[in-house]
């Protein structure tokens, strides 16, 4: 087929329209919250339900595995049918799957709930970053996708708060249920949120069936031996997947460029700030998802404090990410994508004084804590803008799919890989001191990729 070059998305309209954000942002925080919120549920039910290991490793990955591998289709199916019906379609469904989890008599019945908030979740992502690029002003989107980052971090970094609260309160008895259940109001005022949000589409007419049944299996094949792999020391159908998802990835790439309609445009990739902006945006996420592990592990198994108090150590990070994300778009109108520079480095140099404190008193890790989240506030809403900002407007619903994609491969390979370094060491003091070294050079390594972004 022939490619067409990537240009500069249409002006948009001099002021985004009211409720817009409110209802974009709302949808955001649910999903990210629920992402998280659910590994402090999980002792409690394990009790309930009498669920083993591997149900409960099933509650987690389920999820994790249907939202990695629909993100695509999700982004193609905005761009075809409409944003904003995509969107109330995820939600409704991911509101749905809530109540499902929420009222399971069962780990089984559990597990299916989770799967089918993984399908809602990668129908929701990809149409609010498309949804932010296409009915936001370009003047007004960096302080848009600020607020978004915000968001997104704050559903991360208080995930383990909110669910620990929820569940020391018991409130009417629900216990763990409580928090799957609190997604029934808040999703329901989400979808009436809606309405505010206008309806847009992008170019073409019909879905990629072809294209789609082989980015999903591969998606598949690639990221669940990531999160499976290591739990299971790494048997030979782990490395055989791998090896099979490499070659549905090239089948898939082939026949996207004989699509006269393809599931991803090629042209994306011609970019340089879309590709770079991918191998940046997985390289950050490798980097979060890994922290937020071991340092889960060190203050729990290691230190010996519970989730809500593990959670409250969270907050330092939440703290320092809160102050520089609401500026961070200011700071990025003058240094550009130094800022994203800036915020690696930062971050490097929190995990740095972290591994110098651990196995001190807790208190002295409170200040490479804070200086994680101020690195990562000043990071990633620069990095996601930059990455999308020369995406034309109708391929923005399957630009932000991929984008979305790559986020949830770098969390499960920054999992996977993470283990290689934590697991092997004598304790869990040095295990977390090792992994903190080895993710200073990955923001190194950040710092140096963004060298090959947009400079605005």
């Amino acid at each position: 087929m022939t490619s067409t070059a990537i240009s500069a998305p249409p002006a948009a309209s001099p002021a985004v329209p009211r409720g817009v954000l409110p209802a974009l942002l709302t949808v955001t925080f649910l999903t990210a919250l629920d992402f998280f919120i659910v590994n402090v549920a999980l002792p409690s039910i394990q009790l309930d339900l009498g669920a083993g290991p591997a149900a409960l490793q099933w509650v987690v990955a389920g999820f994790g595995l249907a939202l990695a591998a629909g993100l695509i289709i999700g982004g193609r199916l905005g761009d075809l049918y409409g944003r904003r019906r995509v969107l109330a379609a995820g939600l409704g469904t991911f509101t749905v799957a809530s109540a499902l989890c929420g009222l399971a008599p069962g780990a089984g019945p559990l597990i299916v709930g989770r799967v089918l908030q993984g399908v809602g979740a990668a129908l929701i992502m990809p149409q609010t970053l498309a949804i932010l690029r296409t009915a936001v002003p370009a003047a007004a989107q960096p302080r848009a996708f600020a607020r978004y980052a915000l968001t997104l971090g704050l559903g991360a970094v208080f995930g383990q708060v909110v669910g620990g609260v929820l569940i020391r309160a018991d409130v009417l008895g629900l216990d763990w249920r409580a928090c799957f259940l609190i997604n029934l109001p808040v999703g329901a005022a989400a979808l009436v949120m809606l309405r505010a949000v206008p309806e847009s589409r992008g170019g073409g007419t019909r879905l990629d069936l072809a294209g789609a049944g082989l980015v999903t299996a591969a998606l598949v094949a690639l990221v669940l031996p990531l999160i499976q792999g290591r739990e299971q020391g790494w048997p030979v159908w782990t490395w055989v997947s791998l090896a099979l998802a490499a070659g549905l990835l090239a089948a898939f790439a082939v026949l996207q460029r004989a699509r006269t309609e393809p599931l991803i445009h090629p042209g994306l990739f011609k970019g340089r700030a879309f590709a770079a902006g991918l191998v940046a945006v997985q390289a950050f996420w490798m980097g979060q998802a890994s922290f937020f592990l071991v340092l889960a592990l060190y203050l729990q198994s290691g230190r010996g404090l519970s989730a809500l108090e593990s959670g409250a150590v969270f907050m330092a990070v939440g703290a320092g990410y809160l102050l520089t994300s609401l500026y961070a778009h200011r700071v990025a109108a003058r240094l550009g994508r130094a800022t994203v520079t800036v915020g690696a480095l930062v971050m490097a140099a929190g995990l740095g004084a972290m591994a110098l404190a651990a196995g001190s008193a807790l208190g002295w890790l409170l200040p490479g804590l804070a200086l994680e989240g101020l690195g990562m506030g000043l990071a990633l809403a620069p990095l996601t803008t930059l990455a999308l900002s020369t995406v034309p407007a109708q391929h923005t619903g399957s630009a932000s799919g991929v984008l979305a994609t790559v986020n949830q491969t770098g969390n499960a390979l920054g999992v996977a890989l993470i283990g290689i370094v934590f697991y092997p060491a004598a304790t869990i003091a040095d295990g977390f001191r090792a992994s903190l070294v080895a993710l200073v050079v990955l923001e190194v390594a950040l710092a140096l990729l963004t060298r090959l972004l947009p400079r605005r």
